[in-house]
């Protein structure tokens, strides 16, 4: 799942969706109003970010409600923090060597 979190993180438009939906729920026409692109496309963004798991979808009659999952999120921040703090030790030990280097 990470990976489909990534990907989907990755592309301006689904970061913008996911911006709009922070403010709360919303109708797919809803989402797709502001963009450029069809409808279709926006569609494809929406199921991006559904198997990122950053979104969910529920339909009320013919109409689908977006709402924002952090689930994926918090599974990237986790990854995210862990990477860093690997990191931060691996430079931290660089650093020492070279301090310690004649």
């Amino acid at each position: 799942m990470l990976d489909e979190t990534l990907i989907a993180l990755a592309d301006p438009t689904r970061r913008a969706i996911l911006g709009r939906l922070t403010e709360g729920e919303a109708r797919v026409t809803e989402i797709a109003r502001p963009f450029a692109i069809s409808l279709n496309s926006v569609s494809k963004h929406i199921r991006m970010l559904e198997r990122g798991q950053l979104i969910r979808r529920r339909r009320e009659g013919r109409e689908h409600i977006l709402t924002l999952d952090p689930k994926g999120l918090d599974e990237a921040a986790q990854w995210i923090e862990a990477q860093r703090g690997l990191w931060a030790w691996r430079l931290g030990e660089l650093a020492t060597a070279l301090k310690e280097a004649p």
